[in-house]
């Protein structure tokens, strides 16, 4: 799980994000050097999530980092984070979270 982990927080922190979007189970997967179908297989007996969601709760995370410490817009978190549209960050967020991205960072004020 430490080696999953790093490699998505390695990903984030060396901005692939913006060059390469966001990450895919194909990525981690890859770096890992298993298969993609072991991967979710693992990460749903520990977890209970597959790949995609992992990855999907690991991007919420991270944005709500930057959401709390960062002046960074909403638009600029999602294209960081490899969104190339920011309208399908907010609603990943929103769908995760129940609350938008924008209602996130006010909770803080």
């Amino acid at each position: 799980m430490s080696r999953i982990d790093q490699t998505l927080l390695n990903y984030f922190e060396n901005e692939n994000g913006v060059l390469k979007g966001v990450p895919t189970v194909q990525y981690l997967s890859q770096e890992l050097n298993i298969s993609s179908n072991y991967l979710s297989d693992l990460l749903r007996s520990i977890t209970g999530l597959n790949t995609q969601q992992y990855i999907q709760n690991h991007i919420i995370e991270k944005s709500k980092q930057l959401l709390a410490g960062s002046n960074l817009s909403v638009n600029e978190i999602a294209y960081s984070l490899g969104f190339e549209y920011p309208q399908s960050f907010s609603k990943l967020f929103k769908k995760k979270t129940n609350i938008t991205p924008l209602q996130f960072r006010q909770s803080f004020n």
